[in-house]
């Protein structure tokens, strides 16, 4: 195999291992692209391409966590990930392991990490790489990555999610969450929701985002359901689209641009959490990008007109 065809058989993978050190996609496509570009400037072929160019875009996107970890501390609201609507990477034998471990939970739950521990986590829990290439991707003795990963675990444990494998349950539950949301059924959404469920946006100053989460059942559902059916009004669509591995969904203006992503965590046949991507800056790569704001006035004057 040429150089070209080695790495495009591996990007999958490379790009999957970055996007869940980074929670980022613009991130870890830079991070791809500049591990393609030491191994075509690289002059000899090394042992095993996968252990080599894991490695580069492991340590390469190490090094961009660690500056973007100083933006986050001073980020405007709840920081979430980058919407991810399909992992290009996949492992039958892995499959659920991939799924919870790109979910936005466990993405948010990866910040607690020092750089080095969630990379050391990734490699070993997701991606069950051996412990010498998980040491030579990140600079450490293989018995200073076995004590990174029982840090990293220990963090982890708590908060760990660990959602529904029923994806037919899942996708069921979502439809019928939607349905209720599109009509302002507040006393059905209520019905689909965890008695301790929690709504969250991530706007990051830069869209029409909620001052804190909304928690309970019924405060979530009482909100959903007099805020959407307004943006109906206003010609806001929006279509199911799995998000993060989770069942969700994809909000747009009139123009077809997008506002949001919605993504839901389901366990136990209820939806436990409800996450909104509303931070234009983070909606590029989905495609071309509304103006949220826009649309917050024109359902405010609606709402003032009696429309």
């Amino acid at each position: 195999m040429s150089k070209v065809e080695e790495f495009e058989e591996l990007r999958p993978l490379l790009f999957s291992i970055a996007y869940r050190i980074l929670g980022s996609v613009s991130e870890a496509e830079d991070a791809v692209q500049e591990a393609w570009l030491r191994f075509d400037g690289s002059a000899t072929r090394p042992a095993s391409t996968k252990a080599y160019l894991s490695a580069v875009v492991t340590r390469i996107s190490i090094d961009v966590l660690r500056s973007a970890r100083v933006r986050r501390e001073e980020y405007v609201g709840p920081w979430f990930p980058e919407p991810l609507l399909a992992d290009p990477y996949q492992d039958p034998a892995r499959s659920v392991e991939l799924a919870d471990s790109v979910s936005m939970a466990a993405l948010v739950l990866l910040e607690r990490l020092s750089p080095l521990e969630r990379a050391v986590f990734v490699l070993r829990e997701v991606f069950a790489f051996g412990f010498d290439d998980i040491a030579a991707a990140v600079g450490r003795s293989e018995a200073a990555c076995r004590q990174l990963l029982v840090r990293a675990r220990r963090h982890m444990q708590d908060g760990r999610p660990r959602f529904a494998a029923d994806r037919e349950g899942r996708e069921e539950l979502a439809t019928r969450f939607f349905d209720a949301l599109r009509n302002g059924d507040v006393g059905g959404l209520q019905s689909l929701l965890a008695a301790d469920a929690q709504l969250v946006g991530d706007g990051g100053g830069k869209a029409p985002q909620l001052a804190r989460a909304v928690m309970g059942a019924e405060n979530v559902a009482r909100l959903l359901g007099t805020v959407f059916p307004w943006l109906i009004r206003v010609d806001v669509t929006f279509e199911l689209h799995e998000v993060n591995g989770q069942p969700g969904a994809i909000f747009r203006d009139r123009d077809g641009r997008i506002l949001q992503t919605m993504a839901l965590d389901v366990l136990d046949g209820r939806i436990q959490t409800v996450r909104a991507v509303l931070n234009p800056d983070k909606l590029g790569h989905l495609g071309p990008v509304g103006d949220a704001w826009a649309v917050d006035r024109e359902v405010k004057r609606a709402r003032r007109q009696g429309n």
